[in-house]
This record gives C-alpha cells, structure tokens and sequence, in this order.
C-alpha cells in the first residue's frame, strides 16, 4: 500500500509541479541602505566595449556620481548564478568612493513596474548597466517606467554607463540581436536587410547620443562592417543628415562628459573608441543585394585623443581614413 501511495504521489508532483517562486527580479545592496543625497552630480555617459573591468573609468564614473548611490541593471540571468551580485563589492569596496551599490535582475518585463525597482532607479546617483543580452533590454524597458527613468536620469545631469550590452543601447538606433549576436560584417554587408539585422529606435534618447548608432567588441571582432550596414540602414530609414557609428573596444572604456568631451580609459594594450561618419545616404541599399557604400571616414582615438561628440571633432586621433563598400566589399581609400 505504501509503495502504490508513494508512485501515486511522485506522478502527481510531475503532473502538478510546485509553482514556481521566481520572483520578476533579483536584487542585492552592498553599503548604506539609507538613501543619500551628494552634493551634487556631474552628467556623463561611460560606454565601454565589454572583455574586462577598467577600474580607473569606474573610479571616474562614481567620482561624476558624487560618490552617492549607484544601481547596476541587468537582464541576463539570476544574478546569484551570472556573477553580476560581484558588482556590488566591487564597486563598493574594490573601486571605492561610492555609498551604496544595489544590483537589479529583470527577469521579465513586469518588473520594470515594480515600486522597488523604479525607486532604486529614481533615488541613483549613477545607473550601470552591464552586460548580457541586449534584447532582453528592448524588450523589458521600452515602452515602460524604467525606460522613462533612464532618460530622466540623464536628463538631470547623473551619470549613465554601460558594457558590451549595455553600450549596445545607450545610442539613439541600437542593434539589438533578437535573432544573433554573432551577425559578423561579411553578412551584414552581403544583406544589409536580412533578419539577423534587428535595429530598434525610439527607446532611450539621450542628447549626446542623437543619431548614433553603437556597437560593442569592436577591434577583435571585426565589427566595422556590421556597424557600416547598420548606419546604411538607418541612415535611409529616418532620413538622418548628421549619423554616427560608435565602435568600442574590448577593455576600453569612453569616457564622455557633459559637454561632450570623450577620452579613452583602457586596459588593453591598444584599446580605442571608432567613429563612423558617413558622408549622406549608401549609393545602393536594396533588400537581398549587397551593400555600396562609399566615403565613410573612420576615425579611432586611444589614450591620447579625445572626441568632441558636439561637434563631431577629434583631437590626436590615431586613425583618421576612409573607406568604402562596393557590392558587400569593404576596401580602404586612404589615411593611416
């Protein structure tokens, strides 16, 4: 009798499983759980390309945040199993300077109306968010509170950083791989309308970022191209007269003021930021054909040189070229 009790209990636990207590979002707080209020905040934008910490753009970063509150968001996984709860002691006691770190998990987009998160959010000094899936950001914030946060939260002159995913999104058109995030240059360029090609607008809107279009890994993955046929299609699309790509690469951090100055913080040997400036609309962008596109100058600064994203303007760049692409092919002109 006890053996059939105990088979009729296991079939019913798997026909009816515990419900699940996941909740809409993790959270953690590294520090004061008070709410402080700093002297005073400096606006800027902390676009880094993903790969590794840069512990000198954060000191920076939290220095612009009046060393207050700092929220850290991301959307990946639960926090507890991606390692992102280690931002919290990082940046509160590795980095330094800041009162309090609290890291958010969305793991839907019904948390993006939560009292707790919207609080945290409207309460930071500096808002990070790291990286992970990019999508998963389009598609919990657009359209909600929290994305009405973050434009607030710049507008108010409080910093606003991101990684990798995070930089994905900080731009006024953002590549946001629902399909892949493997989309290489050779067939972004060979198609520049095929699926893989997913590019969302109007969703953060930040003044500095008005019709830039950002992309992360730059260098090491080969990503010129890709950025290329993204401006291609923006660029026709909303008719934009004045379109910037931002590449970022892996260890390096863009560091970017509130009047506009941008210098590079790097801990890899050669990390630069890539400006992409193309001269007006492609001269052949046509669904299933490969993308002509010629004259795009190609500007990179490293620790040297420093952007004017205002004025469009470079100081010390170490690259200053252009290129063209001809039938999905990608050839230099000139410069060095």
């Amino acid at each position: 009798m006890a053996c059939r009790f105990n088979l009729l209990f296991t079939l019913l636990l798997i026909v009816c499983p515990e419900p699940s207590t996941r909740s809409d979002f993790d959270y953690q707080l590294t520090g004061n759980a008070e709410d402080v209020k700093p002297q005073g905040t400096e606006g800027a934008l902390m676009l880094m390309g993903g790969g590794g910490s840069i512990k000198e753009a954060y000191r920076w970063f939290i220095e612009k945040a009046g060393g207050g509150d700092i929220v850290v968001l991301q959307a990946d996984r639960p926090a507890e199993e991606s390692g992102n709860y280690a931002y919290g002691k990082f940046l509160h006691s590795t980095v330094g300077g800041c009162d309090s770190v609290e890291v958010i998990n969305f793991n839907d987009r019904e948390a993006s109306n939560h009292p707790k998160v919207l609080k945290a959010i409207q309460n930071a000094e500096g808002i990070f968010i790291a990286g992970g899936k990019q999508f998963r950001y389009a598609n919990y914030w657009k359209g909600t509170p929290v994305g009405d946060a973050l434009n607030a939260h710049v507008k108010a002159g409080k910093p606003l950083g991101g990684s990798s995913a995070g930089l994905a999104i900080m731009g006024e058109f953002s590549y946001t791989a629902h399909v892949t995030a493997g989309l290489t240059s050779e067939r972004a360029m060979r198609d520049p309308f095929e699926n893989a090609i997913t590019l969302e607008g109007n969703f953060l809107h930040f003044d500095l970022m008005k019709g830039v279009c950002t992309d992360s890994h730059f260098s090491g993955r080969g990503r010129l191209g890709r950025l290329v046929a993204f401006l291609a299609r923006k660029h026709s699309e909303n008719k934009q007269p004045q379109m910037l790509g931002i590449g970022v690469d892996d260890r390096t951090a863009l560091c970017v003021d509130a009047s506009g100055i941008g210098k590079i913080m790097t801990t890899a040997s050669n990390g630069k930021a890539w400006f992409v400036l193309p001269p007006g609309p492609p001269e052949i962008l046509t669904e299933g054909k490969p993308l002509t596109y010629k004259g795009i100058k190609v500007v990179a600064i490293g620790t040297e040189g420093e952007v004017d994203l205002k004025k469009r303007a470079f100081t010390k760049p170490d690259v200053d070229s252009k290129i063209s692409v001809v039938s999905g092919e990608m050839f230099s002109e000139n410069g060095k």
